[in-house]
């Protein structure tokens, strides 16, 4: 995997020409507007004289991508977010939910006698690779041994059972997690909220999709997001309600029938390279908001790659699809 985060090959490279000096270049460079410029992101940063225009180099040379705003319209008509990791940074809490039950469970895998307990260093990794609760635990008992609990006193060895097992501790988990979002203490990333707010008010369509339990996301979206914002989506998904998780495109896929909206005019914002994958995968352009546990992940299907939406409004979000539908 990838160190550096790259932007997509795919979108015009500004650099300077032959016909021009490098001077030149750089005040015609200062004088573009904010909303006219996305920012690539990678490990180092540079500024150029106007400092709201920030340049991000890979292990090349530096580039920044431009965005035309000649053309009169934007094929963008659904903005569809994924939950956690973009609309809060709950991948943490995911985690201290999962340890909370296996502790609860007296969860033990053959190879301990302690309750199972995932790291943060073993989560951050491990969050990214298996997506969804159910799975995440179905694989890592595949791969270290299905564990004894107050459940069941000795390992399951059978299908039913081993099915059980997952539901009691993933249903005990889900309520866990929502007891630490009802706390007050979590709040939406930055710029989510005003974000969605220019989506409905310019009439475009607006949908959440998550991997995660739906009770999970339906309580999260309800008290991060709050309750009228929630029922105003245009469409809502969850784990359930697929049969194959991310980065299977099925839930996107899903999402553009609901809405009425074909893929390449759906604009996906995602923080992690299996939602990445999923939705380029269902033929959706894709912008990243990257967390500290995704920071080193290759993103170079991305269109964009962004820290937070702080500073991101829905006319760039246009214009960057604009850009990549004219580039193709």
């Amino acid at each position: 995997m990838a160190s550096a985060l790259t932007p997509s090959a795919s979108r015009p490279n500004l650099s300077p020409s032959s016909s021009s000096s490098s001077s030149s270049y750089h005040a015609a460079l200062s004088t573009l507007p904010l909303s006219h410029t996305t920012t690539a992101f990678t490990r180092t940063k540079h500024r150029f004289p106007n400092p709201r225009i920030k340049l991000f180099t890979s292990s090349s040379k530096p580039r920044l991508f431009y965005v035309s705003a000649s053309a009169s319209s934007s094929p963008l008509q659904a903005l569809i977010f994924d939950c956690d990791g973009v609309i809060l940074e709950s991948e943490d809490l995911h985690r201290r939910a999962y340890n909370d039950a296996f502790a609860h469970f007296n969860v033990r895998c053959p190879s301990s006698t302690e309750p199972l307990n995932w790291s943060s260093e073993f989560y951050d990794e491990f969050q990214n690779l298996v997506g969804g609760g159910k799975p995440k635990m179905r694989w890592y008992f595949k791969e270290h041994g299905w564990p004894s609990s107050t459940v069941f006193e000795t390992p399951p060895n059978d299908d039913e059972n081993r099915e059980k097992l997952i539901d009691i501790l993933q249903d005990w988990k889900t309520e866990r997690y929502k007891e630490i979002i009802k706390s007050g203490t979590v709040k939406p990333r930055p710029g989510v909220l005003r974000l969605m707010d220019e989506t409905k008010k310019s009439g475009k369509k607006l949908a959440v999709c998550s991997a995660a339990t739906k009770s999970s996301v339906i309580f999260c979206l309800e008290n991060l997001i709050g309750i009228e914002r929630f029922q105003g989506l245009d469409c809502f998904l969850a784990g359930d309600d697929v049969k194959e998780k991310k980065p299977d495109p099925s839930i996107y896929i899903t999402a553009s029938k609901k809405l009425g909206v074909s893929p390449q005019d759906c604009l996906v914002i995602e923080d992690s390279v299996i939602g990445l994958q999923a939705a380029t995968k269902a033929g959706m352009a894709c912008v990243i908001t990257y967390t500290s546990s995704t920071a080193n992940q290759d993103f170079k299907e991305a269109v964009a790659v962004y820290p937070d939406l702080s500073d991101i409004g829905l006319k760039d979000l246009e214009l960057l699809l604009q850009n990549v539908v004219a580039a193709k």
